[in-house]
């Protein structure tokens, strides 16, 4: 058994990969002709996006994210959280933590992506 993809519900699909190609500078893998499902290639697990609209049409009732109560979030590890979190912010995310050097050894910033995901930046755990 392995986790194959993660499936997030969007407006717009195509914008969706374009922000986090831009900023996270993930390849667009896939992207179904009808513009209402699409893949990023994120390494072993596949990020996928599927319009809300086609969701409704398959008789599901997706919430939408709020990014100051989430349900979950979506970490991306780099070596630099600061020039990460700039492109993201000029890429049209809201910023709901700045960076922050944790106990750990870890550098922590969040923002939300356009769509409202809240999306943790950070740098690999210190050991």
């Amino acid at each position: 058994m392995k986790l194959g993809y993660t499936i997030l519900y969007v407006n717009n699909v195509l914008k969706t990969l374009n922000f986090y190609q831009k900023v996270f500078g993930f390849e667009i893998k896939f992207l179904h002709e009808s513009g209402d499902y699409g893949e990023l290639n994120t390494g072993n697990t596949t990020l996928s996006f599927s319009s809300i609209d086609l969701m409704e049409q398959l008789g599901k009732n997706p919430g939408k994210p709020h990014p100051d109560s989430p349900c979950f979030e979506i970490a991306f590890i780099t070596e630099n959280v600061e020039e990460t979190l700039q492109a993201a912010l000029t890429a049209g995310a809201e910023l709901i933590q700045a960076p922050e050097k944790m106990e750990w050894g870890q550098t922590v910033a969040y923002i939300s992506d356009p769509n409202g995901f809240l999306i943790e930046i950070c740098t690999e755990v210190a050991n």
